[in-house]
């Protein structure tokens, strides 16, 4: 019986991952002791925290608890921290290009404003990417819990960023709370400077939340869209128009979208030729990076290697990495399928 290839050698993009929540359990633990944050219990001892926010208290608490994780990022040297250390753990599970999503918005107060806190962010990025190896794209997201006009100006301010690393615009956060069409301006504004559109949908929502995404704001990938498995004339439309759903099948799980992993329909989207990119949302939260999702996928959803393999090479056609080093990465991947090993990654 042939052994499974090593999956940490399968090189991968990861395109779902957020900025606060790629941040290591123990820098969270010092920071917090450093700056003199309280932490709750559900951050420390019982970390990771037991969540489920399909209901509105839910939700609460589980925002609650991100803000407490970000309020830790007090310095520069932090943000250098978070992603240094992020690109490191990145480049050991194979992921060679990562593609973070920020909201300036909610770090502006602390850095000096919204531009100035996604230049301190951007420069970080090219930093971690030089040490680390792995390329980092920057996603500035807007929040749909705020005005549809804050989102505008995220979306002007990372038109202006467009040759700095700022590879897409996103819009996060409860999308029960926030319609996708109300914000289809913003949109507009960043598809026209050539940014991705990555939104959030389907979700907390259902097939239609997806639809909304790809109908009103243009999406080139869709932020989770696991649901969109509740509709087949949608998943029709995903795959004729190969739109990307970012996968998390951990965050799934942890917000109570289903209660284990095997309830998730990631087999029947991808048998459905919809175009799948593994991401692990918030591992700060949710307890599990990158490779844990690609475990899942032999292990619980029957991939085998070969499919496993095109899991990764989805990712890599749906990011934003230059199209010399997509290539690069793709003639890799098939290096892992014969060889097991990632002898023909690129350097």
């Amino acid at each position: 019986m042939e052994m499974p290839r090593p999956l940490d050698a399968l090189p991968k993009a990861h395109l779902h991952l957020h900025f606060t929540g790629s941040m290591r359990h123990s820098t969270l633990l010092e920071l917090a002791a450093e700056h003199g944050v309280h932490l709750p219990d559900a951050l420390v001892q019982d970390w990771p925290p037991k969540l489920r926010a399909t209901d509105e208290r839910g939700w609460f608490r589980f925002q609650r608890l991100y803000d407490i994780a970000r309020s830790v990022l007090r310095r520069e040297q932090d943000v250098y921290r978070l992603l240094r250390e992020a690109a490191a753990d990145e480049a050991a599970e194979g992921s060679r290009w990562l593609e973070i999503q920020v909201d300036p918005s909610g770090y502006a107060q602390r850095f000096g404003g919204l531009t100035a806190t996604l230049e301190l962010v951007l420069d970080a990025a090219g930093r971690a990417a030089r040490e680390s190896g792995t390329g980092i794209g920057v996603i500035v997201a807007a929040n749909r819990t705020r005005h549809p006009l804050d989102a505008k100006t995220l979306a002007r301010l990372a038109t202006q960023y467009v040759d700095r690393g700022v590879v897409g615009f996103g819009l996060s956060n409860d999308e029960r709370r926030g319609r996708a069409r109300d914000f289809d301006g913003a949109f507009r504004i960043a598809k026209r400077a050539g940014l991705l559109a990555v939104p959030h949908g389907g979700e907390l929502s259902g097939a239609a939340s997806v639809a909304e995404c790809v109908d009103d704001l243009a999406a080139d990938r869709v932020g989770h869209g696991i649901r969109a498995a509740e509709s087949g004339r949608l998943l029709d439309r995903l795959a004729d128009r190969q739109i990307t759903c970012e996968v998390c099948p951990t965050s799934n799980v942890g917000l109570g979208v289903a209660t284990g992993a095997a309830e998730l329909p990631v087999r029947r989207l991808f048998d459905a030729g919809v175009p799948i990119a593994l991401g692990a949302d918030d591992p700060l939260l949710f307890g599990a990076r990158l490779l844990p999702q690609y475990e899942l996928a032999r292990e619980v959803y029957g991939f085998t290697d070969a499919e496993v393999a095109e899991l990764a090479r989805q990712s890599v056609r749906a990011s934003a990495a230059p199209e010399a080093y997509r290539k690069e990465l793709l003639a890799a991947i098939d290096g892992w399928l014969v060889t097991g090993d990632a002898a023909r990654l690129p350097a």
